[in-house]
């Protein structure tokens, strides 16, 4: 199995993000004025954003290319990315998705800031959400 590399992408090279996106039909884009990590192999392999909101961050775009599942590659670039961050990190998911999230330090249904308790509610009107928070203090 090649090394993966797991870093920070310069806010400028986002478009290399969004082609990752789009070359697996995602509909998932980077959102500027976030983080921007990804998983590499040579080209991007995973990617996701984390976005400033509301006293903490917002972890959305997490996707993985589908012949690279299965291997970890999904929990090293979320543990990466929340390495050093010391605010909560909140995301939406399908609810398939809880026990992930769940092994991973994420707690179900909590007490949402008002800003991101309306953008679930405005999600969850076309398909199901749950949200989920990890608190990175815990996790030391």
């Amino acid at each position: 199995m090649p090394d993966t590399h797991y870093s920070r992408l310069d806010e400028s090279l986002w478009p290399l993000m969004n082609k990752f996106y789009r070359s697996h039909q995602s509909s998932m884009k980077a959102v500027r004025e976030s983080q921007l990590w990804v998983a590499r192999r040579g080209e991007i392999v995973a990617a996701l954003c984390l976005r400033p909101v509301s006293g903490g961050h917002w972890l959305t775009g997490l996707f993985v290319d589908p012949q690279c599942r299965e291997q970890g590659i999904a929990a090293q670039l979320l543990a990466a990315a929340v390495t050093g961050v010391d605010e909560p990190v909140w995301l939406f998911c399908h609810p398939d998705l809880r026990g992930f999230y769940e092994r991973r330090g994420f707690s179900f249904d909590p007490a949402l800031p008002q800003a991101m308790a309306e953008r679930l509610s405005r999600y969850a009107r076309s398909k199901p959400m749950i949200a989920m928070e990890l608190n990175p203090a815990d996790l030391r």
